[in-house]
């Protein structure tokens, strides 16, 4: 097999990790190319070309495939920079996504702004039709006035239409004739339908996802497309395939008609690396916090599989699809620290981003970032920096802390450089428990698998008020999420609403559904070479009737693919142990109904083995480099700390803090406190020496 390569693009720097010829692996990582990612791919494959001493041409052409983690979603709904989109929906209806359910982010805060709206109340027109519950049509779509709405909307400039008619996922046929219509009068206007993106009950949710999807499409589509053509220039023949929010992988024409898929795409692949790592290393519980440039995220791992949310927003809009459950923060290392009106230190959520980036890059930054402090304290080697590739200058990143921070809150350059230190870590740790306290679940339960570039300079720093006694960094944390790229799978969740109650169970038509939803997501996976197995599960969204609420239950499925009543017996079983765990009650007693039919179908691909060495000696003095001046505020300051050099560290070494280890894209601090072992599986375990708990360094 030839060359495969992982890509994930952020914010500041575009990651790679390829898997060669003959078993080796090599990484690469490059400045991000905001406002064209395609060029900072094409920049990092070439990097890594180069370091095998083959042309972009001839590497290229060795490969078989490439999957790309891709924040073009992401920026476009996080900058509110998408298409111009414009939507059709049932007569009477257009304001539907307006009303958002009556939910409101802060219903104390009478001045909060409404969300910025995709598609304006001038773009959002009426047609005459109706479908009923059951998919009868009740009244005939009226043509003429969908075409005179399609033209009204080509007047305004549209260059995607959402199409959202009520219980069309019980019935397309008024949303597919729209479509030709619009197709006809915006001739290359992108066009999402609703019972394609999202077709189950809940208008809201449906409309709501159906116009992010056709927000950021046209520019995810463009994007796609201009990387493919890239790509195709210099010999590439393999296939391009994108990362999708739910931690699984499809083909690149399957991204660009479902984009909404994508809006977790770069997080994603973080996610599926830290899961299957952790598990590998003994670790199924596991929290990932991926520390990068511009953002952190978090996500909460059991039994080795990421938590789904089916109820999530991004910058306010609603995206009902399942997704990763990643949490995120702007805390990255280009977070800026900056002083409010009131005198406190704030750091983030802007950033410098890549361009023009920290102060010390020296790029025209002037501001100080997270990145910045993290010198001024020694954390970073001003010339070891993405293995010698850049340097940093300490000088400006002290004037900008001077400038900007010290000198207006009357404090000396290091203690405000702690001070934003402190202050990002108090946030990244709040983050930690958003997704573990507050949902019940006891950090101390879990092990930290920190990763990005800056992860583990901070994660030592911030699990002492958590509890948590170790935490594990990979050898490739600075470019996880490009490897995770190549540990996914194939991945497709489709779904069905569906309505029958427990008395009397529609099991022949549940049938019917489960067996045609299977049908169409091994049409979307298709014929891969590299698949050594296909799993298909199935699920039921169940409640009580008159519930708002519903608990997602697996079914199985008998000899024959059909559900016959004792899996739907056993169903109700489960959907009473688990509403007891989610709500505290079950009520026996009470009809069940089902309210959609879900399919989830994994297609397993040929894992990849990235090898382990044999424990050595612990003694790790032949790996000490230097030692430099370090500040920890458990030591009242700086003090000489050894600095090791990661590629000399062998399996089984094992370091007590304090200690820095430098690894060619990422630094290790080892805390003082704890102690650092190097395992066999070349990832780095930090384990607190004290007592119970954890210490905050």
């Amino acid at each position: 097999m030839g060359h495969r390569i992982g890509i994930d693009v952020g914010g500041t720097f575009t990651d790679l990790f390829v898997a060669l010829e003959g078993g080796r692996f090599q990484t690469a990582k490059v400045p991000s190319t905001p406002g064209d990612e395609s060029q900072a791919v094409l920049g990092v494959v070439k990097a890594v070309a180069a370091s095998e001493s083959a042309s972009l041409d001839d590497f290229m052409g060795a490969t078989d495939e490439m999957i790309i983690g891709t924040t073009v979603a992401t920026n476009a709904m996080l900058e509110d920079n998408g298409a111009t989109v414009g939507m059709l929906t049932t007569g009477g209806f257009r304001d539907l996504i307006e009303l958002r359910r009556n939910y409101k982010e802060s219903v104390t805060d009478l001045a909060l702004p409404a969300p910025f709206a995709i598609a304006p109340r001038r773009r959002r027109l009426g047609v005459q039709e109706r479908v009923d519950h059951a998919g009868r049509v009740v009244v005939p779509l009226d043509e003429e006035e969908a075409r005179r709405q399609a033209i009204r909307l080509r007047e305004q400039g549209v260059d995607s239409v959402a199409i959202c008619f009520l219980f069309s996922f019980m019935n397309p046929v008024h949303e597919l004739r729209v479509a030709e219509i619009v197709g006809e009068e915006i001739p290359g206007a992108y066009v999402v339908l609703s019972h394609q993106i999202l077709p189950n009950i809940r208008e809201f949710e449906r409309f709501a996802t159906t116009l992010v999807s056709a927000f950021v499409g046209p520019q995810l589509a463009a994007y796609l497309q201009r990387l493919q053509a890239g790509l195709r220039e210099h010999s590439f023949g393999g296939e391009l395939l994108v990362m999708l929010s739910n931690g699984g992988m499809m083909p690149v024409g399957f991204a660009e008609r479902a984009s909404v898929e994508t809006v977790l795409s770069g997080p994603s692949g973080g996610v599926v690396a830290g899961a299957a790592l952790g598990a590998l290393n003994g670790y199924p519980n596991v929290i990932t916090v991926d520390m990068g440039g511009t953002s952190y995220d978090v996500c909460l791992i059991t039994d080795a599989r990421p938590e789904l949310s089916r109820n999530y927003w991004i910058n306010r809009q609603r995206v009902a699809l399942p997704m990763v459950d990643v949490h995120t923060i702007g805390a990255g290392g280009g977070s800026i620290a900056w002083i409010d009106p009131g005198g406190a230190l704030r750091v983030g959520p802007k950033s410098a981003g890549a361009v023009p980036g920290p102060a010390c890059y020296d790029r025209g930054g002037t501001e100080p970032t997270v990145t910045d402090a993290d010198l001024v304290l020694g954390y970073l080697n001003p010339e070891y920096f993405l293995g010698g590739q850049m340097a940093l200058r300490r000088d400006l990143a002290e004037e900008a802390i001077r400038s900007h921070i010290a000198e207006p809150l009357g404090m000396d350059v290091t203690s405000a450089a702690s001070a934003i230190f402190k202050l990002i870590n108090h946030a990244m740790t709040n983050a930690i428990r958003r997704v573990s306290v507050s949902r019940g679940r006891d950090p101390r339960d879990y092990c930290l698998l920190a990763f990005g570039g800056a992860g583990a300079i901070h994660a030592g720093a911030q699990v002492g008020d958590l509890g948590v006694r170790t935490i594990l960094v990979p050898k490739q944390a600075s470019v996880l999420s490009a490897l995770g790229t190549l540990i996914a799978d194939f991945k497709l969740t489709r779904v069905q609403g569906f309505h029958t109650r427990s008395q009397e169970p529609d099991l022949d038509g549940m049938s019917q559904v489960f067996s045609r939803l299977e049908d169409e997501a091994r049409a979307h996976i298709g014929e891969q070479d590299n698949l050594i197995a296909v799993e298909i599960q199935r699920f039921m969204d169940m409640r009580y009737p008159r519930q708002v609420h519903e608990a997602v239950i697996p079914i199985a499925a008998s000899a024959d693919g059909s559900v016959t009543s004792t899996e739907f017996d056993d169903a109700l079983v489960r959907f009473a142990h688990e509403h007891r765990r989610l709500y505290g009650y079950a009520l026996p007693e009470r009809p069940v109904e089902v309210i959609n039919l879900r399919l989830e179908v994994v297609g397993r691909r040929e894992p990849i083995d990235l090898g382990r060495g044999e424990l050595g000696e612990e003694n790790a003095d032949a790996a000490v480099k230097a030692v430099r001046k370090v500040y920890f505020e458990a030591a009242d300051g700086y003090v000489d700390t050894r600095i090791f050099a990661g590629e000399l560290l062998k399996p089984g070494n094992l370091i007590h803090g304090p200690a820095l280890v430098e690894e060619p894209d990422t630094t290790v601090v080892v805390y003082p406190g704890y102690r650092l072992l190097l395992d066999e599986r070349l990832t780095y375990r930090l384990e607190w020496e004290g007592g119970e708990g954890a210490a905050t360094p």
